[in-house]
């Protein structure tokens, strides 16, 4: 009897941990999930900034796995490159190990304190502050749940079975690490399993060489739920996924022959025992960090080999079921899933023309005009199953749903018309002739260019939560882009009348792109119309009254 409470007490200690992890990457994502998005897609320009954007995910999300996915769907959209999300994924590593030490460093007093912080925060109306209530109080369940595992393992050191069992571990090191292993990959969540490990070494019963092992399974465990997840997923996504755990995993069978040895030196150099896990956890990361980081681009070329690309498939809808159509809300939700789909191929669009005007390269441009094709299929599509849908009988609700979904999706054909016969012509004209815009000018088009796909990513999150606060921000952020292109607009005069050789040869191309980029911003605002306009908030004109 005594066991069987001792073991229901672990595995409920266990579980309130997962609970926590799931709460905080809920609060989180809900709070900050479309600028930790953001940040994370624009902030893989270089290698350092790439680990710490993986970095700084991590230790938001508590999720490395989260991260990973993440990364894998920016890079089957083009927006970051296999070489960086491989070094995007060092950085998440290095983030798990570094919140596992954190956790560890006797803190757990706090756990009250904290959850009652989130608790009032989560009572609030705005969604942000609601999300971060959720955070706050999943980690003081999480703090809590390390109480609890203390308590539920301190019975364990005079346990004759588990005594028996660790030393069946301690003599077959592979075992073990394929035991640890399994438990991170079930539980999906390599730091549940070292947490988990710091209490069993807390207790005394776990050999430092075992210690070790044990912490290399988590490692290799947790790069496993990434893999299985993209399995049905891109060529792309797979790549980034199976590379990580390859690096995982060569990482592992390195160190795994010399783990007794490596034990054994970090008892030498006085690390705690109690801490042991966490301090191997972290160490083997950053290692693993700095040697793989030079092998990312070979990396991702070998994925490349390993990984067959996907093949050719038809362009056209792939969620719009038709046999859907006599359930309403099923059918509205395949059309979302559509329609999104057609936001990420702009935001494709976008980024190809952006890397062409930045690096004067014509390649990006190549498939601009296919991915419009694609665009103004699926749209049209669109219309046409929700025009099928309409002759069901709606009612209000989701009659008003479609409504949107249709407008979005002609708003987003529209912005792609924008930047085929606008911008991408404007940029193949630049750099066919040669020219140079003045550095002004060049960093008043780039920052325009930045915001105007950070404010689609805003408008695809929108679009799907229907989120207030969200669309009041994208409504001011409206102001700021006609501001923007305002000020460039003058300055650029200002250039011309100061004789500007630079602005006299790009000044037909620098009006237009303001013009372009200003009108495809008015069309992605407009997700944040109706939302705004059930509020009512909107007026039906913008001109102040006189009388």
């Amino acid at each position: 009897m005594d066991s069987t409470v001792v073991m229901i007490n672990l595995f409920g200690a266990v579980a309130l941990l997962l609970f926590g992890l799931a709460q905080v990457k809920d609060g989180v994502s809900r709070a900050f999930g479309a600028r930790l998005r953001t940040g994370l897609a624009s902030g893989t320009r270089g290698g350092l900034r790439s680990f710490v954007s993986g970095f700084v995910a991590t230790v938001a999300l508590q999720s490395s796995t989260a991260t990973a996915l993440m990364i894998a769907s920016f890079v089957e959209r083009d927006l970051v490159l296999p070489s960086m999300a491989q070094i995007v994924l060092l950085g998440a590593n290095v983030g798990t190990a570094v919140t596992a030490w954190i956790v560890a460093t006797g803190i757990e007093w706090l756990s009250p304190l904290i959850i009652l912080i989130g608790i009032v925060l989560y009572r609030r109306s705005a969604t942000t502050q609601q999300g971060a209530g959720t955070a706050l109080i999943g980690i003081g369940l999480m703090l809590l749940s390390l109480q609890l595992l203390s308590l539920a393992t301190e019975p364990m050191r005079q346990s004759p079975a588990l005594a028996a069992f660790i030393g069946l571990l301690d003599g077959a090191l592979p075992v073990a690490l394929i035991f640890s292993a399994v438990l991170a990959f079930v539980s999906s969540s390599s730091l549940a399993v070292v947490v988990l490990i710091l209490s069993l070494a807390s207790a005394g019963i776990l050999s430092p060489a075992l210690t070790v092992v044990l912490v290399l399974g988590a490692n290799l465990g947790g790069a496993i739920p990434p893999v299985m997840a993209t399995l049905s997923g891109p060529a792309t996504a797979r790549r980034v996924t199976l590379g990580n755990l390859i690096v995982r995993t060569i990482g592992c069978l390195i160190v795994l022959p010399f783990a007794s040895y490596i034990g054994a030196w970090m008892q030498g150099m006085h690390f705690s025992p109690a801490k042991l896990p966490v301090d191997v956890h972290l160490l083997f990361n950053i290692a693993l960090a700095i040697v793989a980081w030079p092998f990312s681009s070979f990396l991702s070329k070998t994925m490349l080999r390993m990984v067959a690309d996907d093949p050719k498939t038809d362009d056209g809808p792939k969620f719009l079921d038709h046999n859907a159509l006599s359930t309403p809300v099923v059918a509205l939700a395949s059309a979302t899933r559509e329609v999104l789909g057609v936001g990420d191929l702009i935001e494709r669009m976008l980024i190809r023309t952006e890397n062409a005007f930045n690096h004067n390269d014509l390649s990006p441009l190549k498939e601009i005009a296919v991915l419009e094709k694609r665009v103004d299929r699926i749209q049209q599509d669109v219309k046409i199953y929700l025009s099928k849908l309409g002759r069901e009988g709606l009612d209000d609700e989701n009659g008003r749903r479609s409504i949107v979904i249709i407008d979005y999706a002609i708003n987003l054909e529209h912005i792609g018309d924008i930047i085929e016969k606008g911008l991408a012509e404007q940029v193949a004209k630049k750099i066919g002739k040669g020219l140079t815009f003045s550095d002004d000018g060049y960093q008043e088009l780039k920052k325009l260019f930045g915001m105007t796909i950070d404010n689609l990513r805003i408008a695809q999150t929108i679009f799907v939560t229907r989120d207030f606060n969200l669309a009041r921000q994208l409504m001011e952020v409206k102001v700021d882009v006609r501001r923007l292109e305002k000020q460039s607009s003058e300055r650029h005069l200002e250039r011309l009348r100061d004789g500007r050789v630079d602005s006299l040869q790009t000044s037909s191309l620098h009006l237009d792109m303001l013009r372009d980029l200003k009108r495809i911003n008015a069309h992605i605002v407009s997700v944040a119309h109706p939302i705004l306009d059930e509020s009512g908030l909107l007026i039906e004109s913008r001109l102040r009254n006189t009388q």
